[in-house]
């Protein structure tokens, strides 16, 4: 509940502030006294928008501060998920600077304006003519019904379960999509993947070729050179073995005179081996070297086609035509088993679909089940505020597209004449009728959930003293349970309230001020006397005025 306001600087008012109580509150004043000032202001604490024009003084910055006991709204969830320091005495307050900037506190920690217009939905309900129209749109009536079959839970199972749901179906659609891409594609990959396999690529295979091809492309100036190199080690004049022995055999004798010369002639005696070896070998590949005219084409065949596959890919080497193979073995086998895929996820949508029309069933069935009971409070409680002939046809109606709130289609028809034809709310009632009608809604909706503070803005325009004082009546009842405040021209609902506040303006050194202030009971027999008579106050009005508050 608002247990106390504070206004600085806004509009008409310079410093205001007031403490309230539970119960009934009634606010009266004059028009253009600055009931719309006060409701402009608490609008500000609840997210609406700020600008310079609110400053009663463009020198100095405006602030609003309202105290709220939220003990029992259950609110510390929503504390958590905004992250707002929760306290049972919460205080907002709302800054506009000269410069235009508007700042906002919840218990002195600084929010945005969504999340203040999120905890503020929850703490103070402003009925006005706008919310009046809100009465006509399908979302207010399915929460009117809703809140009479208790499917606050069930409905937040359902807004689970529908997100799975559509999680699914936007997955289907991306397999669907990307299914269609790929069979565009498959037989372009599945060609360049049969390639890539028939020509058994092996990492290192490229460079292993190459020097295999050099030596069968050049196997007759290979054995010229092996040839040469054997007569260079063998020839009986020149050789070098030749030679190489004969100087062995020189440093051998010198090796008898001295031991300094043995060094020489191991040194020599190793070459003399290792050439030796050199000649072997020589000899061997002599021996082994063939011209290979099949092989050398093969060779050739596998390296042109090498090369081409790595001109085809933009590559450089074979491992790297190896990673692509790899890739389009597995874009090939991705597009293969895109059915089964499918196959599985349209399995996931249809159970989930079973699962939220079970719930959606549930939905339905706890609505139909309490708009007979809807129907009847809000007749009985119109005939007492002068509607003798007011009927409502509710109906819901399951149907296959899944909405926000369920599977319901709903006809919320009135008709407000007897014999007349039923049609929708905002084309069959007039606006004193919605108001009405809407007071009738929020009286029953008060006996089956926790509403916030509501204040009813003249919600009593425009109807007759016997039904003004069962509206009031209404709203006394309702205030049993929650606090409630009515903005009032009426001295019948006046009369009514536990509380009441008078909104006033004077004029001080040429400039008008406007205020708020708790009257008395004595201050209440008058206010309410003017309310009846004017401000030539008979005996007469007086005593009316002390009858309706007795």
């Amino acid at each position: 509940m608002l247990t106390s306001l504070s206004i600085k600087n806004y509009a008409l008012i310079d410093q205001l502030n007031v403490n309230f109580n539970d119960g009934f509150s009634i606010i009266t004043g004059e028009t253009g006294a600055g009931k719309s000032i006060l409701l402009g202001g608490l609008s500000l604490i609840l997210g609406k928008r700020a600008d310079l024009s609110s400053l009663k003084d463009t020198s100095t910055k405006c602030v609003i501060e309202a105290v709220f006991n939220i003990s029992n709204y259950n609110l510390k969830a929503l504390f958590e998920s905004e992250d707002f320091d929760y306290d049972e005495q919460t205080i907002i307050r709302r800054e506009i600077l000269p410069s235009g900037k508007s700042r906002a506190f919840v218990n002195d920690s600084p929010v945005n304006l969504s999340s203040l217009q999120l905890l503020g939905e929850r703490l103070i309900d402003i009925h006005s003519q706008h919310q009046t129209m809100a009465l006509t749109t399908d979302e207010f009536q399915f929460q009117v019904i809703d809140a009479l079959a208790n499917n606050e839970e069930i409905l937040q199972q359902y807004t689970s379960e529908l997100k799975v749901y559509k999680t699914l179906k936007k997955e289907l659609k991306s397999l669907l999509e990307f299914q269609a891409d790929a069979i565009k594609e498959h037989d372009y990959n599945s060609f360049l993947l049969n390639e890539l396999v028939e020509a058994n690529l092996i990492d290192g295979e490229l460079e292993a070729l190459e020097e295999e091809y050099e030596s069968l492309n050049n196997v007759e100036s290979i054995k010229d050179k092996l040839g040469e190199a054997y007569q260079l080690l063998t020839d009986e004049q020149i050789g070098a073995i030749s030679t190489l022995t004969a100087l062995k055999n020189t440093l051998q004798k010198l090796s008898s005179y001295a031991s300094k010369y043995d060094d020489l002639f191991n040194r020599v005696n190793s070459s003399l081996i290792e050439l030796d070896d050199v000649y072997r070998e020589v000899d061997e590949l002599q021996d082994s070297l063939e011209a290979d005219p099949n092989r050398l084409e093969v060779v050739d065949a596998k390296l042109r086609l090498l090369h081409n596959l790595m001109q085809k890919h933009v590559v450089e080497t074979v491992a790297e035509l190896i990673e692509i193979k790899n890739q389009l073995e597995e874009k090939v086998s991705v597009t293969e088993n895109l059915d089964e895929t499918i196959q599985n996820k349209q399995k996931e949508i249809e159970e989930q679909a079973k699962t939220l029309n079970g719930i959606a069933k549930t939905i339905h069935d706890n609505r139909s089940k309490v708009i007979p009971e809807l129907k009847a409070q809000l007749e009985s409680i119109l005939v007492g505020l002068g509607m003798p002939n007011a009927q409502f046809n509710i109906e819901v109606s399951l149907q296959k597209e899944y909405l926000a709130n369920g599977k319901d289609n709903l006809s919320f028809l009135f008709s407000a004449n007897k014999g007349g034809n039923y049609n929708e709310l905002k084309k069959a009632a007039s606006g004193g009728e919605l108001s009405r009608i809407m007071l009738a809604i929020k009286s029953v909706l008060a006996k089956y959930i926790q509403l916030p503070t509501i204040m009813f803005d003249e919600i009593d325009t425009g109807v007759s003293g016997e039904i003004s004082n069962k509206m009031g009546d209404i709203m006394l009842e309702m205030s049993k349970s929650m606090q409630v405040f009515a903005i009032t021209h009426l001295p019948q609902v006046a009369a009514k309230g536990h509380s009441h506040f008078k909104v006033y303006k004077e004029d001080k050194d040429e400039v008008t001020h406007s205020n708020l202030v708790k009257l008395n009971h004595d201050e209440r027999i008058v206010e309410i006397a003017q309310m009846l008579g004017g401000v030539e106050m008979s005996s007469s009005a007086i005593a009316h005025a002390k009858e309706l508050l007795n």
